[in-house]
């Protein structure tokens, strides 16, 4: 299994700009694709984006598109995911997902990773 370590949350004002990592140690998520998901208080884990293991395909939840970029770097076993026009409704903790499935097949769900970190808090103030 992959052990990771999610890394950047914070609070922030509405409009500003966070950069999540998510380091993997152990076996590498190389070859199989990553992602991440947040979940808000009295509400289900949802997915936010997600990347091929080349980079190729990238998915995002309508609701981050054209404000969230995820990105990785194999050579550091790094997923990162840049969001910035942050909102207030996008406060929520953040996990990192490894292990996943080939993304040509589609938008990945939650069941479809093998591995978690244990999440990060983004709170953003109005």
């Amino acid at each position: 299994q992959v052990q990771l370590v999610e890394s950047g949350g914070g609070l922030v004002q509405a409009g500003g700009s966070l950069r999540l990592s998510c380091a993997a140690s152990g076996r590498t998520f190389e070859a199989a694709s990553a992602g991440w998901f947040r979940q808000a208080p009295g509400k289900e884990r949802e997915f936010v984006a997600a990347i091929s293991w080349g980079s190729s395909f990238t998915y995002y939840t309508d609701s981050v598109k054209g404000r969230f970029t995820i990105s990785r770097d194999n050579a550091k076993n790094t997923v990162y995911l840049q969001m910035n026009s942050l909102k207030p409704e996008d406060t929520a903790v953040y996990y990192c997902a490894a292990e996943g499935p080939p993304l040509w097949r589609g938008v990945p769900s939650r069941p479809d990773f093998g591995s978690w970190g244990h999440g990060t808090q983004v709170t953003v103030s109005s």
